[in-house]
């Protein structure tokens, strides 16, 4: 037995090394759950685990009220996954190359973009049924998922938005976007009591909602007026207004708009962007960002499809304090 495995590995590799050392050939039978169960110490739900990966790798099937016999004996060595990105940026690529240095070193692993277009997305999940052992997908706000990605022949993760529907159904690692908006200001509230009124600038079409839910909640709580817009060119910058901002390009509008009023960020209005950069880092003396750690969202994610576990884990978010608020 080997040390220090995954405890679902145990019922993996009780069949492939039987296998190997010829104890099980092709047709053979091997232990019924509850056998795996005693022999293991293990529960069942981890049992399933080790089953599903053999289904999946095409080493085992089943019989229905009978059990589970060997499918075939030549051992797959490799899991191919599947990536499949709503767009690409600086923070994906982190969460990327996260991804693809901690997974398996015999795995392979193909990108694809869907670009928040639902056709695209479709026939990409479509397309790719069928030919990878593992899918590890970014669906975004996309609804309605659950037919697809049920119809997919193999291990399906989701990854950076959280979808309640499909909790328990697939294994995740996302963002929860209010919950992290909430928090973060009120993290951040002695600084932000000098604003009168708060702005959320972002996306209607492709970014969360979620995070003007968090920002509403927030606003209730402490008396501050809110509003929605889809871009800074909405709206006019007023003395007092606090702007969270979701696109870079509005950041670098606002600044510009800012400039022209002679509006210094952190006195005369306050801004947060999303996503952490060096270059924010030194923009106008640092702007305050609310970021999501991508490259642990890319070791965590791997971690799951690692030890092929059924896990709903959110990711890590924090404030990090600078002088634009």
């Amino acid at each position: 037995m080997r040390v220090n495995e995954s405890k679902y590995k145990k019922v993996v590799n009780h069949v492939v090394d039987g296998i190997k050392n010829g104890t099980y050939k092709k047709g053979d039978w091997v232990p019924s759950i509850n056998e795996f169960i005693k022999t293991y110490g293990l529960s069942r739900d981890t049992v399933f685990a080790g089953i599903r990966e053999l289904k999946t790798r095409g080493i085992i099937s089943s019989t229905p009220g009978v059990g589970y016999f060997i499918a075939s004996t030549r051992i797959p060595s490799k899991k191919n996954i599947f990536l499949l990105f709503n767009e690409f940026n600086e923070f994906k690529e982190d969460l990327y190359n996260s991804f693809v240095n901690a997974v398996e070193k015999t795995d392979t692993v193909d990108l694809y973009f869907h670009n928040y277009n639902r056709k695209v997305f479709e026939t990409l999940v479509q397309d790719a049924s069928g030919k990878y052992t593992t899918y590890v997908i970014m669906p975004g706000k996309f609804q309605g998922l659950a037919p697809l990605l049920e119809s997919l022949r193999g291990n399906v993760f989701l990854l950076d938005h959280y979808h309640p529907e499909l909790k328990g159904k697939f294994a995740s690692v996302a963002q929860n976007f209010e919950k992290d908006t909430y928090e973060a200001l009120n993290h951040g509230l002695a600084h932000i009591t000098k604003y009168k009124r708060i702005l959320m600038v972002q996306s209607q079409e492709k970014e969360p909602v979620e995070r003007y839910d968090g920002l509403q909640r927030f606003c209730k709580e402490h008396g501050f007026e809110h509003e929605y817009l889809n871009s800074v060119e909405d709206g006019t910058i007023k003395l007092g207004d606090l702007f969270i901002l979701v696109n870079d390009r509005d950041l670098v509008s606002l600044l510009r708009m800012a400039e022209k009023q002679n509006f210094v960020p952190g006195q005369h209005i306050g801004i947060i962007s999303y996503n952490d950069t060096p270059l924010k880092e030194i923009l106008a003396g640092g702007i305050t960002t609310l970021s999501t750690d991508f490259k642990i969202m890319g070791e965590t994610m791997a971690a799951l499809v690692n030890k092929n576990s059924l896990e709903t884990i959110e990711n890590p978010c924090h404030l990090t304090l600078r002088k634009s608020l």
